[in-house]
């Protein structure tokens, strides 16, 4: 007999993001005696939520038409658009008359994606959606026939060693008509569930990127509200790695900038964090920031599969939707407006199986309208950009990626779709490379992980079970410190991972869990697959501000 209390409700939504409340909303449109429960593992809504972020409305507009009214993204909508190429000192500003049309953000905006999902959950709230911050989903249910029957919650009060401390707590189970999970890219229940109901059979894997991102508040002379900046190049055209930075202008005096590093990278001793560092160095990022001050950090990775890579969405009782299933738009780097109507086609399909005296089974009307709708237009007109530059590079790659996107514009559909392989297998070993002699920060512009980490706002209870899990122990010394030089140390951008006893000739790995910022680098990255990150105790994790 299990412990724990049972919950029944209608529909069970993992995940606070765009997608998750987009589905809580229109469910209640649809209809308001439906009870719709979301669980979100942050502290808060959108205390875990980190995107660039340049929001296109599409969605907003369809779910929420008076949504400039009250919304906070609509503060600051884009002005300028820029796409810089940056040599080592220079830069080349590419016309926009060589730019497919989707690329343009004109009618867009910029803004903390963190304030428009607290935002969002403030509208499913007022139509009676029940939200649950600090409250992981940990453990799928499923029904004597197999399928999915809701999801159970983080138990509370476990110490390190598996114990019950005086203050445990059993999690709760949520017994749902229908489960979706809107856990954002690498969800750790999303990825059994592609295991379990074999979801990735028919698709190419998904790939990611790495985003780390900053915020500053720059002098006012610098500020240009609606100015949006991306670049390419350098500095990842010295390493053979492909990616870009971003740098946009927000509300309050304050520019949001990042850098997004493919995980694809071959060479072990590629450091995405540092890549980032240098860029913030380049003449003309410099110029922006010089004089300012850092005042939140942050890090999360990205879909970059395309279309190409979207698995089976549907399964008995359950689906996927944002970014679990991976809708992003690489080359425009946007994906808050797909994965949110992704959750809306989702929510009329539980709507009209509920309606119809079902439950539980596949949801058979989720799949073929999404298909069918502009998210499949969409990113069918993009999904050979990525491979194009992960094949033949940044130069070339980009050129061919233009003329295929321009192409498809114009309906010229060219006969092939091109495929991945996973990041973690990308990974070649140490002794093909030099190791990379990053510079050391300089407090100004650069900083080491660990002042960064403590502007995320991290902190986890110390004494609790690890939620990085090694399938094998013995692998990190006997795997990755000889063959690739122990990479974690490098992919992880909060310090998490380190090897000590090298000098001695015996090197060990440690895992500082209290950092995590929860990007899933460490899910993806590892070359043996070896690490398993799954949730922590409730509310642990990143605190982000306006991220």
């Amino acid at each position: 007999m299990s412990e724990r209390e049972s919950m029944p409700v209608d529909v069970v939504i993992v995940g606070a993001g765009p997608a998750g409340l987009a589905a809580a909303i229109r469910l209640k449109q649809i209809d308001e005696a439906l009870e719709v429960v979301v669980l979100e593992k942050g502290s808060e809504v959108g205390a875990h939520i980190l995107s660039g972020a340049v929001v296109d409305p599409r969605a907003l507009d369809e779910l929420l038409p008076e949504w400039r009214e009250t919304c906070p993204l609509a503060e600051v909508p884009v002005t300028e658009n820029h796409h810089w190429v940056l040599s080592r000192s220079g830069k080349w500003a590419m016309p926009h008359l060589l730019m497919p049309p989707l690329m343009s953000n004109s009618g867009n905006y910029t803004g903390s994606l963190g304030n428009l999902c607290r935002w969002l959950a403030e509208r499913a709230e007022e139509l009676g959606v029940q939200a649950f911050p600090g409250f992981p989903a940990a453990e799928v249910l499923f029904d004597e026939a197999g399928a999915v029957m809701g999801v159970a919650t983080q138990d509370m009060g476990v110490a390190a060693d598996g114990s019950h401390k005086a203050d445990y707590q059993p999690g709760m189970e949520l017994h749902a008509r229908y489960t979706l999970f809107a856990e954002g890219a690498r969800g750790h229940l999303t990825k059994r569930m592609k295991a379990h109901f074999g979801l990735e059979q028919d698709c190419q894997p998904q790939i990611y990127g790495l985003g780390i991102k900053e915020l500053w508040d720059i002098p006012a002379e610098r500020h240009q509200p609606g100015r949006v900046i991306h670049t390419q190049g350098w500095p990842l055209s010295e390493t053979e790695c492909w990616g870009g930075g971003f740098l946009y202008h927000q509300a309050n005096g304050q520019v949001a900038l990042g850098f997004v590093t493919a995980l694809d990278y071959a060479n072990p001793y590629v450091s995405p964090y540092e890549e980032f560092q240098r860029w913030k160095h380049h003449p003309a990022i410099r110029a922006v920031i010089e004089g300012g001050k850092r005042v939140a950090y942050g890090a999360r990775a990205i879909n970059e599969g395309g279309w190409q890579s979207v698995p089976k969405l549907a399964f008995p009782g359950g689906a996927l939707i944002g970014c679990s299933a991976g809708f992003v738009n690489v080359p425009r780097i946007k994906g808050t407006h797909t994965a949110m109507k992704s959750g809306m086609l989702a929510a009329e399909a539980a709507a009209a199986a509920i309606a119809a005296g079902r439950e539980k089974d596949e949801l058979a009307e989720y799949e073929p309208s999404l298909r069918a709708s502009w998210i499949a237009a969409e990113l069918e007109t993009v999904k050979n950009a990525q491979p194009l530059v992960a094949r033949f590079g940044g130069a070339l790659g980009t050129l061919l990626a233009g003329a295929d996107m321009w192409l498809r514009t114009l309906k010229i559909r060219l006969p092939f779709t091109l495929g991945h392989h996973t990041d973690a297998g990308a990974t070649q070993r140490a002794d093909l490379y030099r190791p990379i002699a990053y510079p050391r920060p300089d407090g100004q512009l650069s900083f080491d992980r660990l002042s960064s980490v403590f502007l995320s706002g991290t902190n986890h209870e110390e004494d609790q079970p690890c939620h990085l899990r090694l399938k094998d122990p013995t692998v990190p010394e006997r795997i990755n410190w000889p063959v690739y030089a122990g990479p974690e140390a490098r992919y992880c951008p909060a310090g998490v991972y380190e090897y000590t006893g090298v000098e001695e000739g015996a090197p060990r790995l440690v895992i500082n869990a209290q950092n995590c910022v929860h990007c899933k680098s460490c899910d993806i990255k590892d070359p043996p697959q070896n690490i398993d990150w799954v949730t922590p105790e409730g509310g642990g994790g990143p605190n982000y501000p306006n991220m």
